[in-house]
């Protein structure tokens, strides 16, 4: 009997039907010579620091360099407690028995680094020697998953990917636990959550956010002028940006009297602009969240979807190009899509004899090729997936299309000795842009429909007027900007090919990024407002400690990635990364065990559950996420201290405070409780003299 392990249930049912097991067992179908089973994601993973007999978080214990791992059903937590999962434990019962019996093992489980890791360490944990051999495929379609069966590999040709996959998941807990646990002491109080690639990000995301906080504009001036020729109007800006109005003015006040503008330079020329490259993950998910909205989480489960409904190709991959052999296929992909409406038109149009190139290239591809429809066209989908897949699907229609050819029209005019500028742009060819008939964007400075204008034609100024503007900081991060800055490890690069070629040294890989992104928010360190991410106290309280030290070097971190890649290659080996990233985990928890943490070291515990409370620049907030009470330091416009926070905690009442703030003005004293709902609420003293009928407190 072969034993066949998929990745999860339904990947394993499609197997099973191509195979001709049809009796469905508990916990594995049968049949036809094959037992096809499953897991369901991590069964197994690292054991806590716990298990190596290392309790609570004690400085002397750190760093908590293991010899060697362990390895354990996946946790889940009961209590205060965290056990193995029962339904893990039955499945690896299962497993066992299966592995037991057969006489190979076929990894199905998804071809790629995680997939591999998945594998191999129920394989590990279950001491297995049955020999295995991989199924190495891009797709799910039956002849996929067909001719991957025809052509199975031995499973020593992954032996390097896999060393790679665990050298990441040793290397994520070695630096997360040390890390989390000396920021923790050095704190004294509460839980602090901080990792070899989750720290680095946020560090993008809150040094974005300072910088755009500081930042203070300049206010400037530009003339913008009005003229025509043979009817058509058209307006230009002046090349120079006046730093007062009064100047601005006065300019403006010339060039009326001058009346007339000259053309003094004309630059005519053809743009081509090429197609762009096909997409990966992290390109598909840039887009998605840009046009619309998309999380990079929600993306990538959609295109999981996706792929797992056989609609399109492999989707956790880092690769913009093809093979040799995919391309052949390609044609036939454009014909297919003649047959799905939107597209139907455009793919009936191309000439599949004469197809660009750009993304063929077998020497970027690693394990998977860049995104494809598969020959399978879905009829129906939601909205959420019909947007994805048709993105995929349009994509490789642009990719294989031709060059967006305009003619670019730059001018230059001069009115009372002050320059003015104009760009104008005509489509002689739509090529690839006629796909989606998308609007190009454009930069600040519009182009504008401009007449047949030669150098020396003198025009008249039909008007001149200031306009006031100010310089703008750089944007707040979005899950796009996001991602462009993970993928290539902060470096703002607008080159697409400078872009791919830092791909290897970018933090998080394709499959991990919408991941890391969305832990950041479950650690309330970030939150979205509208697309923006935006740091929380927490966050920001975080990044004030770590943002000198190693463990939030971006640049450090995409190293540590091309390392990972490099043993998946052959070309390094995973003994000495591994040394290298115990060297690290020494010197950030020396550096960590050393720093404070803002308001961190109270001693107080929640009034509601007993757990320790963390006091942050704007509240103080239980370290319990199950509790999660919070009492915000700003009442009645009057910042509260520690002491009065702790006093309120603690007692449940404060002293008189002096100085709260009226809605309609003026000022007011007044003490602070807590009430049943542990809301705060006003508590006025008793006059000397109490009217009767007054009441002395109020909410």
């Amino acid at each position: 009997m072969q034993v066949i392990i998929a990745e999860k249930p339904s990947v394993a049912r499609e197997i099973a039907a191509i195979v001709g097991a049809t009796n469905r067992k508990d916990g594995f179908i049968e049949g036809n010579g094959y037992a096809v089973t499953w897991a369901f994601g991590h069964l197994v993973g690292l054991a806590m620091p716990q298990q190596y007999g290392i309790a609570g978080f004690r400085r002397e214990n750190l760093p908590i360099l293991p010899s060697s791992f362990i390895l354990l059903p996946r946790q889940v937590r009961e209590g205060k407690e965290y056990k193995a999962d029962p339904g893990v434990v039955k499945q690896l019962g299962i497993l066992r028995e299966l592995f037991g019996m057969a006489e190979r093992i076929i990894v199905a489980t998804d071809a790629g680094r995680e997939g591999e890791l998945i594998f191999r360490y129920i394989y590990s944990y279950l001491e297995c020697r049955t020999p295995f051999v991989r199924l190495w495929i891009s797709s799910l379609t039956d002849r996929a998953i067909r001719e991957g069966l025809q052509h199975l590999r031995p499973g020593n040709e992954y032996d390097n990917l896999y060393l790679s996959a665990k050298a990441r998941s040793e290397a994520d807990w070695i630096v997360g636990i040390n890390a989390s646990q000396a920021l923790a002491v050095a704190a004294g109080r509460g839980v602090w959550s901080l990792g070899r690639v989750q720290t680095p990000t946020l560090a993008i995301i809150c040094s974005r956010y300072l910088e755009n906080k500081a930042f203070k504009p300049a206010t400037y001036f530009r003339l913008k002028l009005s003229t025509a020729k043979e009817g058509t109007e058209f307006t230009v800006l002046s090349t120079e940006k006046f730093d007062g109005r009064e100047k601005a003015e006065a300019a403006r006040a010339e060039v009326i009297g001058a009346r007339t503008v000259r053309i003094v330079n004309v630059e005519r020329k053809e743009a081509r602009e090429q197609p762009p490259l096909l997409y990966d993950l992290t390109t598909l998910q840039k887009e998605a969240n840009s046009r619309y909205g998309f999380s990079a989480e929600k993306t990538l489960d959609i295109a999981q979807s996706l792929y797992e409904k056989k609609f399109i190709t492999y989707p956790r991959t880092g690769s913009r190009y093809i093979s040799e052999d995919v391309a052949e296929e390609i044609p036939a992909l454009i014909g297919n899509m003649t047959r799905y409406p939107r597209f139907a038109e455009y793919a009936g149009l191309m000439d599949t004899a004469s197809l660009s190139r750009r993304s063929v290239d077998n020497e970027k591809i690693a394990d998977h090729h860049a995104l494809l429809p598969t020959e399978n066209l879905p009829s129906e989908l939601d909205a959420d997936h019909r947007i994805v897949y048709e993105m995929v699907a349009g994509r490789m229609l642009e990719t294989f299309s031709g060059a967006c050819v305009k003619e670019n029209t730059s001018l230059t005019l001069q009115s009372a000795g002050h320059d003015f500028t104009a760009r104008g742009s005509i489509m002689v060819e739509t090529g690839w842009r006629a796909v989606l008939n998308e609007p190009v964007e454009e930069k600040e400075e519009d182009m504008t429909l401009l007449p047949d204008i030669v150098q020396g034609d003198e025009l008249p100024v039909k008007g001149c007027g200031t306009e006031q503007k100010q310089t703008r900081p750089r944007p707040l991060h979005t899950e796009s900007s996001l991602l462009a800055a993970m993928e290539t490890a902060g470096r703002e690069l607008s080159d697409e090919a400078e872009r791919e070629a830092m791909k290897d040294a970018g933090i998080g890989t394709p499959a991990t990024r919408a991941a890391i992104i969305e832990t950041l928010f479950a650690r309330e360190y970030v939150r979205r407002e509208k697309k923006s991410l935006v740091p929380t106290d927490k966050g920001l309280a975080v990044y004030a400690v770590v943002r000198d030290k190693k463990i939030a070097d971006v640049a450090m971190t995409g190293g540590w990635e091309l390392a990972l890649s490099k043993i998946a290659t052959g070309e390094m080996d995973a003994p000495t990364f591994h040394r290298g990233i115990e060297v690290f985990t020494s010197q950030i928890a020396k550096e960590l065990l050393e720093a404070r943490i803002d308001g961190a070291e109270s001693d107080t515990a929640c009034p509601r559950c007993g757990r320790p409370v963390v006091f942050y620049p704007k509240l103080a907030k239980c370290q319990n996420p199950d509790c999660g009470l919070t009492v915000w330091r700003t009442v009645g416009r009057k910042e509260l201290t520690d002491k009065q926070l702790a006093e309120l905690l603690t007692k449940g009442k404060t002293g008189t405070i002096r100085g709260f703030v009226k809605n309609g003005g003026g000022t007011f004293d007044a003490a602070l409780t807590l009430d049943d709902q542990f809301k705060t609420s006003f508590v006025f003293e008793p006059r000397d003299t109490p009217r009767q009928g007054k009441r002395n407190k109020r909410k």
